[in-house]
């Protein structure tokens, strides 16, 4: 046990003293941020160009109910086509049917430039909204526009999960749920796919160069090999740590300082359960409203992250086991690729079934794939921000345990033995005959 505790501090220290390393666990938080924040800012702060429209209103209905918005402007075309579309200040020549209520499809707009998107949805917005005003009105109904205004209603559905009939519920937020299992589910997937292919090449690079030969004279292959799955597992669970604090810290200490004193009491109400959130006393959108209330209630957070390391670390050490199988059954990186396929398709079903789940964590085939120790880490993990019942997640969590202590002792076997196979790439039979050997 001394020989493994030995390889593992070497196969830690290696890793964590890097600069590669610390600059991954300083930077991806930075450029998650910016992912998130970068299109917003672009938004805010990106030069827009005014484009100038001009207008050939057949129907003459469309025209004088156009409105110019911030980026597009609207004037009667004054001059012929070929001149309007030669002038470099006009970006288009908007051309209108005569029949254009009968026929909404006759719009064209004749341009030299690009086409735009957001001048597209700028002019079929206005247009369906006057095209629609002038059908109503030949229905001769007064007072159309106060019946309309006291018509139209904006619903709001809250979601409130309850245990039994006494309990009071647990506000939910499906977008918010729906986005937070598709990050958990890719945090999986990148940590299990990048480490356990980890230590799959430092296999096959220290069985390249001879360097096991030499190893395993002081150190039994199996200690080798656990050495290596632990340590580079606890490079991985360190990251996630600093990861974890770093976001404990934002959403108790930073969220608090930049969010108005009055929004925060009304979203703390939300997390007391004593009060569901109100759009317009606090001037925002309802699923902004629940994004920081569950950001800043750090119990939550706590609880995610938490099951996070939980299903990171035996998922990780289940796929560390095939990919070690894999290493020292290979002599080169070109055979490994194609025995890959059989660590990486379990994880991509994994990956993808997630994806599909999120619409129905409930389902039975959410539950089944949720205690397939293949695509349960992932599987579980989207689930999990819908709330995951307690018997769920404890034998999914029991049956990925009983499943890495059969793949260790299954990659063990084989082991012991590929690391001194070369020149032959092994078939499954020869597998299978490695773990008969004694």
């Amino acid at each position: 046990m001394n020989n493994t505790s030995l390889v593992i501090k070497r196969e830690y220290l290696e890793r964590v003293n890097k600069k590669s390393f610390i600059i991954t666990t300083l930077i991806v938080p930075i450029v998650m941020v910016a992912l998130m924040a970068v299109p917003t800012l672009i938004m805010l702060f990106a030069p827009s160009s005014d484009k100038n429209i001009a207008v050939l209103d057949n129907s003459g209905l469309i025209l004088p109910q156009l409105k110019d918005t911030d980026d597009v402007h609207f004037f009667a075309a004054d001059a012929p086509q070929d001149e309007m579309l030669s002038n470099d200040s006009v970006y288009g020549l908007l051309i209108i049917d005569r029949n254009i209520v009968a026929n909404p499809s006759g719009v064209r707009i004749l341009t030299s430039n690009t086409a735009s998107a957001p001048v597209e949805r700028t002019i079929s917005d206005q247009m369906e909204k006057i095209i629609q005003d002038e059908k109503l009105k030949g229905y001769d109904i007064e007072n159309l526009d106060d019946i309309l205004k006291d018509v139209r209603t904006s619903v709001t559905v809250r979601t409130i999960k309850v245990s039994d009939a006494d309990d009071e519920g647990e506000e939910q937020s499906a977008a918010l749920n729906s986005v937070g299992g598709m990050m958990l589910n890719f945090v999986l997937y990148f940590f299990i796919t990048m480490y356990g292919a980890l230590i799959m090449n430092s296999i096959i690079e220290e069985k390249g160069n001879r360097v096991l030969e030499i190893i395993v004279s002081s150190v039994k292959p199996t200690q080798l090999m656990l050495g290596k799955i632990v340590g580079v597992g606890l490079v991985a669970l360190t990251q996630i740590l600093i990861w974890g604090v770093v976001i404990m810290a934002c959403t108790t200490l930073i969220l608090p300082m930049v969010i108005p004193a009055d929004v925060m009491a009304d979203v703390q109400a939300i997390n007391a359960g004593t009060g569901s959130p109100d759009p317009e006393a606090m001037g925002m959108d309802v699923d902004v409203a629940h994004i920081i209330g569950t950001l800043s209630n750090t119990g939550y957070v706590a609880y995610i992250l938490s099951l996070t390391l939980v299903f990171l670390v035996l998922g990780y050490l289940l796929y560390a086991a095939i990919f070690a199988m894999i290493g020292a059954s290979v002599d080169n990186v070109q055979d490994a690729s194609q025995l890959n396929i059989i660590a990486m398709l379990p994880i991509m079903i994994g990956f993808f079934a997630a994806m599909v789940i999120i619409e129905d964590p409930s389902s039975t085939f959410a539950i089944i794939l949720s205690m397939v120790p293949f695509t349960a880490p992932m599987v579980m993990m989207a689930r999990v921000p819908f709330g995951v019942p307690a018997w769920e997640l404890a034998t999914a969590i029991c049956v990925l345990i009983a499943s890495v202590i059969g793949f260790i002792w299954l990659a063990g076997k084989i082991y012991r033995v590929g690391i001194f196979m070369y020149g032959k790439k092994p078939t499954f039979r020869d597998l299978a005959r490695w773990i008969t050997y004694k």
